[in-house]
């Protein structure tokens, strides 16, 4: 085990388990901070660790405006003292009601909405009628994820819409560009700044015809260092992975300038053969997406995985004699977010010993609310 990643008394510690390694942790949020260069310019996306305790920690750093995917999320991260939450997923069915009900319960917490259809908005006024105070609501543009989202060219009709309804207030643009993956720097700029001109664009058309675009939400990980330098009034930056980082996007970009945070701790189980190691990392500890590699070894840099189910991974490697059964290895997830939500609590490690466990709150679907 790397410095990086010591483990004191990993004899102590169960497997499968999620570890969070405090300090390389710290360093991402100090990195990111650096990036954007004004913490009021970040709203990181909770989606990845889902955990109380990072938001407290990126609370003590300055941050206090939040991205999230989902209404436990929103609460998780108002209980842990996040001032500012974007809920960035559209508002259906009894969700509208629920978030309704989360600006109640937290008054003094500002609750931000999405949409990108005439439906839902009316659904989100006749629900926030009821509230005090207007809920203040972006559009969701449609820039080529093709997931969510208006096209730029509809969106001015649905803007003037949500200026117009009852209990809603127009707060921005909400753009995610999540289909921008090319792993050379250059290109990445490139379509990333086509995303830019085209809200920038429609955010210019909406202030022309007298409404207020109070702020433009861009881009996950791929593109935040790019947007990071965008000279415009208002941009928030909404990064997610590099809060942990994962093996998938250290290998796919690696000019980002961060390391993964949350490693998984497992054991040799069995070795069936003389070349191959059997761990206790199946597809409920570790996530069983993408399609490639769903983990890297740093202790075994030749390790290939040959077979993946339930409670087991199967590696071949040149140097299994090495790893004895009941012998501990630390894996990096290929793709940490949904990893995060397989786990209830993390093992918080500084300097090889334990020091907290933070719990992974907001992997539940409910919470209170």
């Amino acid at each position: 085990m790397t410095p990086l990643y010591e483990l004191l008394d990993p004899d102590a510690l169960l497997s499968p388990s999620l570890i969070v390694f405090r300090d390389v942790l710290r360093h991402n949020l100090e990195e990111m901070i650096r990036i954007a260069g004004a913490v009021d310019r970040l709203r990181p996306h909770a989606k990845t660790h889902k955990m109380p305790g990072v938001i407290q920690m990126e609370r003590e750093m300055g941050i206090v405006k939040h991205k999230c995917a989902t209404i436990a999320e929103a609460e998780m991260i108002a209980r842990a003292g996040g001032a500012d939450i974007l809920l960035a997923y559209p508002l259906v069915g009894p969700n509208v009601e629920r978030f309704v009900k989360l600006n109640r319960q937290y008054p003094d917490v500002t609750f931000r909405a999405v949409a990108d259809a005439p439906g839902p908005v009316k659904a989100l006024s006749d629900a926030a009628t009821a509230l005090d105070q207007p809920i203040p609501t972006l559009v969701d543009l449609e820039v080529g994820m093709g997931r969510t989202g208006i096209d730029p060219d509809a969106a001015p009709t649905l803007y003037k819409q949500i200026a117009e309804s009852p209990g809603l207030a127009p707060d921005g643009l909400h753009a995610y560009d999540g289909h921008i993956r090319d792993a050379k720097l250059d290109d990445r700029t490139r379509a990333a700044q086509q995303v830019e001109a085209a809200v920038l664009g429609l955010r210019d058309r909406l202030l022309s015809s007298g409404l207020p675009v109070p702020r433009i939400v861009l881009g996950g990980t791929p593109t935040f260092p790019i947007h990071a330098k965008l000279d415009a009034p208002a941009v928030e930056c909404s990064p997610g992975t590099i809060v942990f980082h994962d093996a998938n996007y250290r290998w796919q970009f690696p000019d980002l300038p961060f390391t993964p945070a949350a490693l998984l701790l497992t054991r040799v189980v069995s070795r069936p053969r003389p070349d191959r190691l059997c761990l206790d990392l199946g597809h409920k500890a570790v996530a069983a997406d993408p399609s490639g590699p769903r983990a890297d070894f740093p202790a075994i840099p030749d390790a290939r995985i040959v077979g993946h189910s339930e409670e087991h991974l199967v590696i071949e490697t040149a140097e299994a004699d090495r790893f004895p059964i009941g012998a501990p290895l630390l894996a990096i997830p290929a793709h940490v977010c949904p990893t995060s939500a397989l786990h209830q609590s993390a093992t918080v490690v500084s300097k090889g010993r334990v020091v907290d466990e933070w719990e992974v709150a907001a992997r539940d679907r409910v919470l209170s609310i």
